[in-house]
This record gives C-alpha cells, structure tokens and sequence, in this order.
C-alpha cells in the first residue's frame, strides 16, 4: 500500500480541516496515509540552567513517517514548513508545501489550487527541488549537548538584543576575527531571504552551495556580511561574560553560556521541495518581496493657476 503523510498546523483551524478532508480522500484512493503536527519539529526554548534537553535531529521523525513515503503534505506558512523539514529531511520525505499563512515565501502552491496539486503530485508530475540546511550545534567543553536542523538562518545575540556582543569567529582553517554586533546570523541561501535580508545581507539563488555570515549591526565600518563555500565548519566563541541566545529559524532555541561555543556546518540532510512547474526564484521574489518591480518615476511638477 502506498503511503503519504500530512504535516499541518494544528492552531489554525483551517490547516485542521483540511488535513482531516484531505486524510479521508487519500485513505479513499487506497493511501496508507499519517498525520502529524508541526508542533513535533519545534524544539521550545531552553532555560539557562543546566542541563539542556539534548534531542537528537533523527528524534524528530513524527511516529509513522519513514523513508517509504511517496510524499507529504504540509498546511501551514512558512514556519510549519520550516518545522516540517527538519521532522522529515532525515527521511528523505519530499513535501508539498500549501500555503494558508499570510506570506508563504516557502510554499508552492495555495488551497483553492490543492486538488489540482494533489492530481499532479499522484501522477508523478511534478519535479524535486533540492535545498541546503545546516546543522546548528552547542558545544560545551567539546561535548555537543543541543543540536537542531537548520533551513533558514541560526541567530546568536546578547539578552536584550540591543547590547552589543563581542564574538570572536572562525570560518574553516582561517584565522579567528572579532565581530563586534549586536548578533549574527548565520543563513543558507534560502535564508536570505529572511533575517539576514533585513539586517542587510545579500539574496543568494538556491542552487549556490555557500552559507552567509550577517554581522547584525555591526560596530565598525570594517564588519560586513561574508560569504563563503558551505564546505566550511564555523566555530562562535563569546568573548563576553553574559550568556547569549541562540535562535534557529525562528521557532527553536537555547541560551549559550560564555564557556559554551556554536558549531554550524552543512547538513548531509537536504530538505526536498516538490515543484508543480519549473523553479521561479525571481518570481517569487518579485511577487512576495517586491524585487525588480519596474521604477516609477515622480510626477512632473506643474503650476497651479
């Protein structure tokens, strides 16, 4: 028996129904099909005591999904997507993503569309689009003791985020440099779309295997956004005596205390999207951000009688 999942966000109602709706039709078309909440790939927020929680990023495979499954579902924005891939990319599971959020900048297609999708995807039409994730590490005194997937960016700053932070970075074998910021952010290409474009990083197409470093706020001119291969291990050491605090994509986090350090590197996972049409990034970034729109030149002034 074929088998798909359905992955969706169980605070909107509608995600809800849907998932339901949908749960029963495909049961009907003889699918042996598993539900489970975007709730699963959130990690929650550590408290400052120790120990931490240490979830191992293959425990967060929801109950009843494996690697036999043709597909999955995912209802929500981008943040259940988000959650989503770092539940399945373990698995390999491709989704398709359906946006019933507001921006859905990661979704593919939209619920009035959903039954045509679907068709698609059953019948095999349909391609894979393959992004990078990193895995987010903290380390204490070598020893990793938290540890998420990561689609978007890993954001590390000081408590409250307007204090600045010295950090001290090393990318790969080159020499450590001092980054001296309000935070840092540390995005695949598809996160630069996100955090690391407001704080001013560049937007980097897909398919460039690289990872971006985004000084938030830099104190010196001398601090700009870097970008390099993403075959390269970064360390984060603090050189403060406060604690910081690590965010990954948004939705998953811990404290990181000054003996602690962050590790980020390329993630052996990749996170698949299933595409009902051939990939269109500019497009996307022309309809959901407003990129390349044509400039509209000021009236000329005129002279009232």
């Amino acid at each position: 028996m074929p088998k798909v999942g359905i992955i969706f966000n169980d605070i909107k109602p509608v995600a809800c129904q849907i998932a339901e709706t949908w749960r029963d039709k495909l049961v009907d078309q003889g699918y042996d099909v598993c539900l489970a909440t975007g709730f699963g790939g959130l990690l929650g927020y550590s408290n400052p005591e120790r120990p931490l929680c240490h979830t191992p990023i293959e425990s967060l495979v929801p109950p009843g999904f494996d690697d036999t499954m043709d597909f999955a579902l995912v209802l929500g924005g981008d943040g259940t997507v988000l959650s989503a891939f770092r539940q399945v990319a373990p698995i390999g599971v491709p989704l398709l993503t359906v946006n019933t959020g507001h921006m859905g900048f990661l979704t593919e297609t939209y619920l009035n569309q959903l039954p045509q999708a679907v068709e698609l995807v059953l019948q095999g039409e349909y391609r894979l689009e393959e992004r990078s994730m990193l895995v987010v590490k903290l380390l204490h005194r070598g020893r990793a003791i938290w540890e998420a997937l990561c689609l978007n960016e890993m954001v590390l700053h000081r408590e409250p985020l307007t204090s600045m932070c010295h950090f001290e970075v090393t990318v790969g074998e080159h020499a450590p440099v001092d980054i001296a910021a309000d935070g840092i952010i540390i995005s695949t290409p598809t996160g630069s779309t996100a955090y690391s474009l407001s704080a001013g990083g560049p937007v980097i197409t897909p398919g460039v295997p690289v990872t971006q470093l985004i000084p938030i706020c830099p104190h010196s001119l001398a601090s700009r956004g870097l970008v390099f291969p993403d075959s390269e291990i970064v360390h984060i050491n603090s050189a403060n005596p406060d604690p910081l605090v690590m965010v990954v994509d948004g939705n998953a986090g811990c404290y990181v205390l000054p003996e602690d350090s962050v590790q980020t590197e390329r993630s052996p996972y990749v996170a698949k999207f299933i595409r009902l049409r051939s990939p269109e990034f500019f497009k996307v970034l022309r309809e959901k951000l407003g990129w390349g729109l044509p400039h509209i030149a000021k009236p000329t002034s005129v002279e009232l009688p």
